[in-house]
């Protein structure tokens, strides 16, 4: 299959989403930043009416379900997770399109409750692209816990907009939210967004109008009962990218995190093995009682069976424990921390610092470094990240690699010269990085 205008086109809707939007009464696309439980409210929403896949010509995933609500039928579109709609990454430019070509019913926009001033940059956005929206205030129960009470209908007011406030986890508050999104679908609650007005067109002053304006907005309706609820947050931020310790605890970390791999994947690893032969006996006593040939007892237990098997044992516990571990880190917000510490080293070889994350994840499954390049904005460093993960030794090569470099390479470089070594490691590093340089992206 080649590249052609239809595979690589910017149209947003194929043909299998615009079926499902003429058998749904109502089109509701979700928009807000990543990590404020926009995916966890549309997977409560729409339960197992769901279907995941790639945006026609794009490596970023959609997900679309359907939920139904009184007597009518609703198609949620979740839109990529973003912080704006005036960038050049895929995920802002497919949620600032689809939102404005996709023509939906009404955009929901989850923000979190627990830094809304950041959050409300993309309200205030999507509100010069479309009026027909709601904001969905979630993490209520998070804001809580930090002291922030936050007052809805205030915010209603400052907004001009439905605002509806839930937990995303607890599915008794989205009941309200489906209602408000049947009641704008349907007519009976009106949207009339308060628009800023612009000194200008220049996109530096449109930013500053947002943010004066969200700020502004925060003091009228949030109420802070202990104003260093952010204290500790920020401590700890400053500890794991300070200069002198973010490195340190970065391959702290990530060597528990191998160490844990390595050693416990032998305990499930001889599990399986010894399951997997036990299973193998009895399958050659069993051919050997019928008198099965021997050629074909061959080809299916010690080439077959056997090579299967033995894959599955070696490679599925180390991966089994790796990607929990690293989507871990995600979780409680160290992965950032991670790029963030190891960007600048990343920029002198012409890269970025989130090809750490990808790379590590190539230690796990090369496939699963290789497809996580894609969360990288340019393409020209997506592409030099798409090459060069294929390199990581994953947990399947790594036996072979250790193999075959002792067998063939350890002898020499025992009697090899460090210096020597070390001065063809710098050339190889420089011509590399010229000929990145010259590639035409």
């Amino acid at each position: 299959m080649g590249l052609t205008s239809n595979s690589t086109s910017t149209n947003l809707l194929n043909e299998d989403l615009e079926k499902l939007q003429k058998n749904c009464d109502f089109t509701v696309a979700f928009a807000g930043n990543p990590n404020v439980g926009k995916s966890t409210i549309f997977n409560n929403l729409t339960g197992l009416h769901q279907h995941t896949g790639n945006w026609p010509g794009k490596t970023v995933s959609n997900a679309n379900g359907m939920f139904k609500y009184i007597d009518k039928s609703f198609l949620l579109i979740d839109l990529p997770g973003t912080y704006s709609l005036m960038s050049n990454s895929e995920e802002e430019e497919i949620a600032k399109n689809y939102i404005c070509s996709g023509n939906p019913d009404v955009t929901v926009i989850v923000v979190d409750s627990t830094c809304l001033e950041r959050n409300l940059n993309l309200v205030f956005q999507i509100m010069q692209i479309t009026k027909n929206i709601i904001v969905c205030v979630n993490l209520l129960d998070e804001a809580s816990k930090k002291g922030i009470d936050i007052d809805l209908n205030k915010l209603e007011k400052q907004l001009g907009v439905p605002v509806v406030g839930t937990t995303a986890r607890d599915e008794s508050t989205l009941t309200n939210l489906t209602k408000c999104i049947f009641d704008v679908c349907t007519k009976q609650k009106e949207c009339n967004p308060n628009l800023i007005t612009y000194p200008d067109n220049e996109k530096d002053s449109i930013i500053y109008s947002i943010m004066q304006k969200s700020e502004e907005i925060v003091n009228k309706v949030c109420t802070f009962k202990n104003s260093d609820y952010n204290l500790k947050n920020k401590k700890i931020d400053k500890l794991l990218t300070s200069k002198s310790f973010g490195i340190p605890i970065m391959l702290t970390f990530l060597g528990i995190i191998f160490w844990i791999t390595i050693i416990g994947a032998n305990y499930p690893s001889t599990l399986l093995s010894n399951f997997f032969n036990y299973i193998q006996n009895h399958l050659l006593n069993l051919f050997s009682t019928l008198h099965i040939p021997i050629f074909i007892t061959e080809l299916l237990i010690n080439g077959i069976y056997k090579t299967v098997t033995w894959v599955v044992a070696v490679m599925l516990p180390p991966m089994a424990i790796f990607f929990p571990l690293f989507t871990f880190l995600e979780d409680i917000g160290y992965l950032p921390r991670i790029a963030f510490n190891l960007d600048n080293y990343f920029k002198k070889a012409c890269t970025t610092g989130k090809q750490a994350l990808t790379m590590c994840m190539g230690f796990g499954c090369n496939a699963a470094g290789v497809v996580g390049s894609k969360i990288i904005d340019s393409p020209r460093e997506k592409i030099i990240s798409m090459v060069t993960n294929a390199f990581v030794p994953c947990n399947g090569r790594f036996p072979l690699l250790i193999t075959i470099a002792t067998i063939f390479i350890g002898n020499y470089f025992s009697r090899f010269n460090f210096n020597n070594y070390f001065y063809l490691m710098c050339f190889t590093y420089c011509c590399f990085r010229n000929h990145i340089n010259t590639i035409n992206f």
